[in-house]
């Protein structure tokens, strides 16, 4: 890996970010994100520091959810990944909308749109957890219970989708 210049993204490496909720966890290649993923588990210790914009764009959606992403994004999946991707990402900070409403917007089964959710390799960038069931919730991380559905909880609150509580 190149050294980084301060205040530089490197052209890639594996960080993570503790956050309220457990970790945050960057890929990074060609200096852009590779990977975002949400874990439970809780950060005690470092093993390297995030490059100093990666660490502060995702302290700024912590802060304030519709602060707009900054970083560069290597978007790969399916054309119909995709086509569901740049979908969630017009969901609007605040809201939800059901995998059936999003499948009928485009022209897909609920199910299929799950499916692209659950291969989203950006989370939180790419905002899968504003998509919910009919009847609820609805799964995160393709479970639909446990630790993730707690993240999908926690991110809509934040952004104030569900009331707290």
């Amino acid at each position: 890996m190149e050294p980084a210049r301060a205040g530089a993204v490197p052209r890639c490496g594996r960080f993570v970010v503790p956050a309220p909720f457990g970790a945050l966890t960057v890929e990074l290649r060609e200096g852009a994100l590779w990977t975002l993923e949400l874990s439970p588990r809780r950060v005690t210790r470092l093993r390297r520091d995030p490059p100093a914009p990666i660490a502060a764009a995702l302290h700024r959606y912590l802060r304030d959810p519709a602060t707009p992403w900054s970083l560069p994004v290597i978007a790969r999946g399916t054309p119909f990944q995709r086509r569901v991707w740049a979908a969630l990402r017009r969901i609007p900070v605040g809201r939800t909308v059901t995998y059936g409403a999003l499948a009928a917007r485009l022209g897909s089964a609920p199910r299929a749109v799950g499916a692209a959710c659950r291969a989203n390799p950006v989370a939180l960038v790419i905002p899968c957890h504003r998509v919910v069931a009919s009847a609820g919730l609805g799964g995160y991380q393709g479970r639909s219970a446990g630790p993730g559905v707690e993240i999908k909880r926690w991110l809509l609150r934040h952004e104030g989708a569900l009331p707290e509580g």
